[in-house]
């Protein structure tokens, strides 16, 4: 694989890690939008792109998509979304593919000709990605305090022998 390819399917999986999404990670990886989901889910079957997704995943403690939804939610940028709301006149639509609207729950047009755009509550989204991340951590600590208590159980019988 050269230089180039390598990077592409790089910069494809750190997306896909935090995005959640094939066609999003394609279009920030450099993939042409009439293409980048055929594209995305190509990689996605490599073996060396599942490994490396799987390696960032270990190296982020994610577990997945909810989790990088969560993530998106609680820091992602609403840039965007306020480009949409001050801008004079309403984007065409090739501009509007390319905005990053997943913070936004709602958007309708007013009486007066403007726009009200609703996002996600970051504080709801941080909630429960605590949440999540409590209950993963209680996870682990409850398998380690059954190892222990299974690791003494084998000592009795080791010395009982």
């Amino acid at each position: 694989m050269n230089r180039n390819t390598k990077a592409k399917l790089n910069i494809f999986c750190c997306n896909y890690v935090t995005l959640g999404s094939a066609e999003e990670a394609a279009l920030k990886a450099g993939f042409p939008r009439e293409n980048a989901l055929t594209a995305g889910i190509e990689l996605l079957k490599r073996k060396e792109c599942q490994d490396t997704i799987a390696f960032i995943r270990g190296i982020l403690s994610d577990s997945g998509s909810v989790i990088s939804g969560l993530k998106r939610l609680a820091f992602g940028s609403c840039t965007d979304a306020v480009y949409l709301v001050f801008a004079d006149e309403l984007p065409p639509a090739e501009a509007i593919e390319k905005l990053d609207l997943f913070n936004v729950s709602e958007i309708k047009r007013v009486k007066g000709g403007g726009v009200e755009v609703k996002l996600f509550d970051r504080m709801k989204a941080l909630e429960k990605l605590f949440e999540l991340e409590s209950t993963c951590a209680d996870r682990e600590k409850a398998a380690d305090l059954i190892k222990a208590m299974t690791a003494d159980e084998e000592c009795d019988s080791f010395e009982n022998n």
